[in-house]
């Protein structure tokens, strides 16, 4: 026993000197009963410092086990090797992991120095806070009282304004709350579920357009017109139309340039040929002119599809005659385009991806459904199929009866499949050509997925203003 405390005191002297001079401890001679601790190097191709070194823990060792390891060791070479400096891999808990972590033993590569970050210009987090996801941004909100005023700022406002837009979220309404709105942002995968306080108590308001951030509601009971930004909750209530609809109305949106600052307009019309335009900037309604006499009526508006707008021209779709109807917001145009749908096609609704406009909908034939794109061919005015569904999507509506309704139509769609035993949530990248399952949504603190009623597509925008 006498021995075995000797040779504990040597190895540990020699682990000593390894970690203190990072090398292995000069070769020990033959006789030296440490030899077979040397056994273990690696060969000579390598150089001395990839060397590896064999210490057995022999402080949870019999003296017996000890001395029949270190036999073995240099019999078989098969004692376990470690690398020179590191200790047994262990694992610990995470409050041994950050015991004796003091406030002040950040390396110091990571100290942010006072003095220089002070002066750092002010333009510049501006321009870095700009870029930073929606719900980063919110968070960061809270840090002082500057960055939360950020949003009044016309700085900050221009630099959100260069940045690229993004893909875009979606608002909707759920059957079961018909007064509370569901965002969902499809980079994170998330569902977002804001306050809505500026609508009315009790009153249903739909989403119909969407244009530079802002969202158009309209009251389905009183036919009046709401704008607010989802994000940052600027609202306004449009004043009261000159003209008395009571029947249903398609709606679209265009700015007047490049943002919101610069004002936007709003159109409704109906199947009877009225329509109005709404300025923001003059805040007012007005009749540029009556329907010209060679558009057919009654419109025959397929309410189910939302407009679409390209430039500052608006496009609603019709069924009778099928096709396109178009108003230019400057010019005070209107054209009609009759073109002829897909055979077997139903729930289509138009949409639109960098200036091309597109038809999504669902083609069935016996009992087979399928979700097609189509684009519409600019020189012969009819549609031509770019893409579909996968097959293994499209066996889930074998024999169903699937209704669709697409929710978004900016480059980015949502689609809601619906059938008796379903309830589907996908969205489509038109330039990807990505199909991607949506997560149900799912009230806070609830557990009952949502049923989709409608929704529309928007670009998310802190500074966009009603």
């Amino acid at each position: 026993m006498e021995g075995l405390a000797m040779l504990r005191q040597l190895i540990g002297q020699l682990q000593d000197l390894l970690h203190l001079y990072g090398s292995p401890p000069p070769p020990l001679p033959p006789s030296s009963p440490f030899h077979l601790l040397h056994l273990h190097q690696l060969p000579h191709p390598f150089h001395d410092h990839h060397r590896r070194w064999c210490f057995p823990n022999i402080n949870d060792t019999s003296a017996e086990d000890y001395y029949s390891l270190v036999m073995a060791a240099g019999k078989s070479g098969n004692c376990k090797m470690l690398e020179p400096f590191k200790p047994p891999p262990s694992k610990r808990s995470r409050k041994e992991r950050n015991r004796g972590k003091l406030p002040g033993s950040t390396p110091a590569s990571e100290v942010m120095d006072q003095e220089i970050w002070k002066e750092f210009p002010e333009d510049l987090f501006e321009a870095v806070i700009a870029r930073l996801p929606i719900a980063t941004f919110f968070r960061f909100r809270s840090v002082c009282r500057k960055w939360n005023s950020l949003l009044e700022s016309q700085s900050f406002s221009h630099h959100c304004a260069e940045i690229p837009q993004a893909n875009p979220w979606f608002y909707t309404i759920t059957h079961e709350n018909m007064n509370v709105g569901a965002m969902y942002d499809p980079s994170t995968k998330k569902w977002h579920h804001p306050t809505i306080s500026f609508l009315p108590a009790k009153m249903i308001a739909l989403p119909v357009a969407s244009v530079g951030g802002l969202v158009c509601f309209l009251d389905i009971g009183h036919r009046n017109f709401y704008v607010c930004n989802p994000l940052t909750q600027s609202f306004k209530e449009l004043p009261a139309r000159s003209v008395k609809v009571w029947s249903r109305v398609a709606v679209g949106m265009t700015l007047n340039g490049n943002s919101t600052n610069e004002g936007y307009k709003i159109l409704w019309v109906g199947c009877d040929g009225e329509y109005e335009v709404y300025d923001s900037v003059k805040n007012s309604w007005s009749r540029p002119g009556s329907m010209p006499s060679n558009i057919k009526l009654p419109l025959s508006l397929n309410f189910r599809s939302q407009a679409i707008s390209i430039d500052s021209t608006l496009y609603f779709m019709q069924s009778d005659p099928e096709g396109i109807v178009s108003y230019n917001m400057v010019s005070g145009v209107w054209k009609q385009f009759i073109i002829p749908a897909p055979i077997h096609l139903s729930d289509h609704t138009l949409a639109e991806c960098e200036g091309r406009i597109m038809l999504v909908g669902l083609l069935t034939k016996n009992a087979a459904t399928c979700v097609c794109i189509w684009e519409l061919q600019k020189m012969t005015l009819l549609w031509k199929e770019v893409d579909r569904m996968p097959n293994i999507w499209c066996l889930e509506f074998y024999g169903k009866h699937v209704r669709m309704s697409c929710l978004g139509n900016k480059g980015l769609f949502m689609l809601s499949l619906r059938s008796r035993q379903m309830n589907r949530l996908v969205t489509y990248n038109v330039m990807s050509r990505e199909w991607m399952k949506v997560p149900g949504c799912v009230l806070p603190r609830g557990r009952k997925r949502q049923w989709i009623a409608c929704g529309t597509a928007f670009h998310p925008c802190l500074t966009a203003t009603a």
